[in-house]
């Protein structure tokens, strides 16, 4: 039997994945073949598990602080992450107008969304080289979307000229369409339409409208198109580092613990039923879901914290099947924690 936190967290998905974002055409990635293997979260804490220090500390009216991650550590953190963004065929970015006081150059989540992007230009300007180009959000993240006053060269698409330099570019990261909707559906999703779909009564055309109506109208978070990305968790799941990966020198250590942090809801979702299938005794257990905004996130990271964010670990997209997320299979464990290292995207 589905708890009522399971319900809601598949029924947010669901609804959300059934917004269109600006493309539907998803790649398919494949089938995880190899099975993975959970951990359990038993902590008080948000990033609390069995056999933490912090919570041995907790039991002794004591707290565990961590230091606050670098810059580089935080690059590092987000460097595997891929962002699209419309470029010349020599690689340079594309920057928008919309005014002319504006001037907007944007990284996408989804490169469906860049795509769509893409063609929309590409239909205007028909002489214009134009390609999608991914890049490591790490790499970034800082020169890019947290700076106020880098100086970039404006020119024609493909032009050799030097250009004209310039300052004051806003930078945009677009998050896909149906993970913001998901954000704003967790945050004002009612508990009495879970208590239905847990009786058994269907979750109705009409009632999946108003669900996005009122996450429309009434979320308290997540209203821009941009620059609010959702992350992700379930305080509940870990992934398992075995100790001795990434050229660790103790192979005989514990396992350490990762908790993965999502930017699909859909994705964290599959995820969380292959853990349900897996995992004894936790059938029942009601998913403790949380929701944080990227750059808040990242904030949190730049401090002293009683969260180890070392051993958190972020998961990329992976679309979903036109199924809904019971029927797009969860990326394994082996292959979420392969995504930990290896920076092999493109830079500015």
């Amino acid at each position: 039997m589905r708890t009522l936190a399971t319900i809601l967290l598949a029924a947010a998905a669901y609804v959300a994945g059934a917004v269109p974002a600006f493309s539907r055409n998803a790649v398919s990635l494949g089938d995880a073949s190899s099975k993975a293997v959970f951990g359990m979260g038993r902590g008080g804490g948000l990033f609390g598990g069995k056999g933490d220090k912090s919570e041995a500390d907790a039991a002794d009216g004591e707290k565990t602080t961590y230091p606050a991650l670098s810059q580089e550590e935080i690059e590092e953190w987000l460097g595997h992450i891929p962002v699209f963004a419309v470029t010349d065929s020599k690689g340079s970015g594309v920057v928008l107008r919309p005014d002319n006081d504006t001037s907007v150059f944007y990284f996408f989540m989804s490169p469906q969304m860049a795509n769509a992007t893409l063609q929309t230009l590409k239909s205007s300007n028909e002489d214009m080289d134009l390609q999608i180009s991914a890049f490591s959000l790490g790499k970034i993240w800082f020169k890019m979307l947290e700076s106020t006053d880098s100086e970039v060269k404006l020119r024609a698409p493909g032009s050799d000229d030097e250009g004209l330099s310039t300052k004051g570019v806003q930078y945009r990261l677009v998050p896909d369409t149906r993970d913001l909707m998901g954000a704003r559906m967790l945050l004002t999703m009612d508990p009495a339409d879970g208590e239905r779909l847990k009786a058994g009564e269907e979750f109705t055309v009409e009632d999946a409208q108003k669900a996005v109506q009122k996450a429309m109208s009434d979320a308290p978070k997540f209203k821009q198109n941009y620059n609010e990305i959702p992350v992700f968790m379930i305080q509940q799941m870990r992934l398992q580092k075995q100790a001795g990966e990434d050229g660790a020198a103790d192979a005989t250590a514990e396992p350490v613990n990762m908790l993965p942090m999502y930017f699909s809801l859909q994705n964290m979702v599959s995820t969380w039923q292959q853990f349900l299938g897996q995992a004894e005794g936790v059938k029942d257990v009601e998913p403790a879901i949380n929701l944080l905004e990227l750059h808040e996130l990242v904030a949190l990271m730049e401090k002293e914290s009683e969260i180890d964010f070392r051993n958190t670990l972020l998961i990329p997209p992976v679309p979903m099947n036109p199924g809904g997320p019971e029927a797009t299979p969860a990326s394994t464990e082996v292959e979420q924690l392969s995504q930990m290292g290896g920076e092999t995207l493109g830079d500015l």
